[in-house]
């Protein structure tokens, strides 16, 4: 067995006294592992850093077997955020989260979206955004993604202010105004009549509502909890403002 593909280091872990065995997310074959010889090494260890966009070579007798895998970097997105605190929290948080998918299950919408995300780290007037918008997407692949086109209540898609705590679905203004207390802010860069600057607050309100559901349907199910990483760059972008 033996295939090729680009990919994103999600993991890495030492192996004997040279080897390293390191967690992929292909674009063709989704999550990996494989035994990568002189993973420890000078020359590969730059190499194998989580969030790393790399080339892979797979090759294994059986298709279930670890596998050996051969790389070479394309983007050293590691590298890149290192001297950005938030970025680094960030990039870790996201190849966390994306380890919740199934494994060798390939996603490859929200894989190129993966991509596009750590593309914008050095640029931190941008990735908070996306970043919110790609928890979105993590949810949609994993099977529990929220309905924010139209109110729940009303079928109307106009003022969609809230979201229900339960459901997952929007809920307009004047159908949540009596509930707003037990409802979850929608910002409106995530709502399809999004129009103007994306601000502090919207950012906030996003990671809150992605959080929520990260949490509730698929965290707490499988007895685990968010990245502390998350909290981190969370903390860090309050600090900016």
């Amino acid at each position: 067995m033996q295939w090729s593909d680009e990919g994103i280091v999600l993991s890495v872990r030492p192996h004997g006294e040279t080897a390293a065995v390191v967690e992929l997310w292909t674009r063709s074959h989704g999550r990996h592992l494989g035994l990568v010889h002189g993973g420890r090494s000078r020359k590969l260890r730059p190499i194998l850093q989580t969030g790393n966009h790399v080339d892979a070579t797979w090759k294994a007798r059986l298709s279930d077997q670890l596998g050996h895998i051969t790389l070479e970097l394309r983007r050293g997105f590691a590298a890149e955020s290192m001297d950005d605190s938030a970025a680094l929290a960030a990039l870790s948080s996201m190849m966390s989260l994306t380890r919740l998918l199934p494994e060798r299950d390939p996603h490859p919408n929200l894989y190129e979206i993966t991509l596009f995300v750590l593309g914008f780290l050095d640029d931190v007037t941008v990735w908070p955004a996306l970043l919110v918008r790609w928890e979105l997407g993590l949810l949609e692949e994993l099977g529990f993604g929220l309905d924010l086109s139209q109110c729940a209540a009303t079928g109307s898609n106009d003022q969609l202010l809230y979201v229900s705590p339960k459901t997952g679905r929007a809920v307009s203004a004047s159908a949540g105004e009596p509930y707003r207390e037990r409802l979850l802010a929608l910002p409106q860069f995530l709502t399809k009549q999004r129009s103007g600057t994306v601000t502090a607050a919207d950012v906030t309100s996003g990671f809150a509502l992605t959080g929520h559901f990260l949490t509730e349907r698929v965290l707490h199910p499988r007895e685990q909890t968010l990245p502390e990483t998350r909290a981190r760059f969370l903390s860090y972008l309050a600090r900016q403002r």
